[in-house]
């Protein structure tokens, strides 16, 4: 728990530093030029696609015509932006997720590292292959686990419960291994995960409740349509900087269990005498004063 906490604090410590603050503007270009470019050339037609399959349902037509009765008919008119809105969210939080962990979170942890374990030896245990493969294929099961899942958002709380569990999964599989893979071996790496599995689990899920406060500013970006251009970018942001909180959590919680592990191995490590130069034997002997003369010694000669 402490070594949990301290990591938190001085994760938030460093996401006021002005050079993550900067860091984090490149993600949100790429993902602004990239949000842009989705929405100028599908937005309109996709949303119409959309209001034509919602129109052709006898369900929501019934629906939207008692919510018309009740006062409420210009629900219908937002419904298709925001089925769009919130299909596009999954999409945008892993290209966001895999954007900070390729682009930020090596800077973030080799920043972590130089600042608070300088000493800390780099054994290079993942590669960027590696690490790029890992995040694909953990990408890949959460995206499976969301479509397994899917059907049980309808119930009210499994919906507040399951999207997090699996963004924090992905994100504790994602970002601990990326903050360990510049400086722990195969094997450190991987006895820090049976260790500590439950906090970097519990690391993943509280960031990823976290990311989940921006999915508020794109369904008010669908209310007010207005502000929907300025909305984006901030949301995309928001998704960033949560992103970047997680980094330098795993980093400094990570870093801080691999330095405790080396340490409790060189501890348990047997000590063992180191020869003298050249393997001189040393006469004990010699080196023993002369023996005093004994009681029995003849004196008369």
């Amino acid at each position: 728990m402490n070594l949990f906490l301290d990591a938190f604090w001085r994760a938030v410590a460093y996401c006021l530093r002005p050079r993550v603050m900067l860091l984090s503007l490149l993600p949100l270009a790429l993902m602004v030029a990239l949000a842009w470019a989705l929405g100028y050339y599908f937005w309109d037609s996709t949303v119409e696609w959309v209001r034509t399959a919602l129109e052709a349902s006898t369900l929501v037509n019934t629906v939207s015509n008692w919510l018309q009765s009740v006062g409420f008919g210009s629900f219908k008119l937002a419904l298709a932006p925001l089925i769009v809105i919130f299909a596009v969210t999954p999409l945008l939080v892993l290209l966001s997720l895999l954007t900070v962990a390729l682009l930020m979170t090596p800077v973030l942890t080799r920043l972590v590292a130089t600042r608070r374990f300088p000493q800390l030896e780099r054994k290079h245990g993942g590669s960027f292959v590696l690490s790029l493969l890992w995040s694909l294929g953990s990408t890949g099961l959460a995206v499976i686990a969301l479509l397994v899942s899917l059907p049980l958002w309808f119930i009210p709380p499994l919906i507040l419960v399951l999207p997090p569990l699996i963004w924090g999964w992905l994100t504790y599989r994602v970002m601990a291994f990326d903050a360990l893979a510049e400086h722990a071996s195969v094997e450190e790496r991987r006895e820090i995960f049976r260790r500590h599995r439950g906090w970097l689990l519990g690391i993943g899920i509280f960031c990823g409740y976290l990311g989940a406060a921006p999915s508020v500013l794109w369904a008010s970006g669908a209310l007010f349509a207005a502000a929907f251009v300025i909305l984006v970018p901030v949301a995309i942001w928001l998704y960033t900087l949560i992103f970047a909180l997680s980094s330098l959590w795993f980093a400094h919680y990570s870093l801080a269990a691999l330095q405790a592990l080396r340490a409790e191995t060189v501890q348990a490590a047997p000590v063992t005498a180191a020869p003298f130069a050249g393997d001189t034997t040393i006469d004990v002997q010699a080196l023993t004063l002369p023996h005093e003369p004994t009681a029995n010694t003849d004196t008369s000669r």
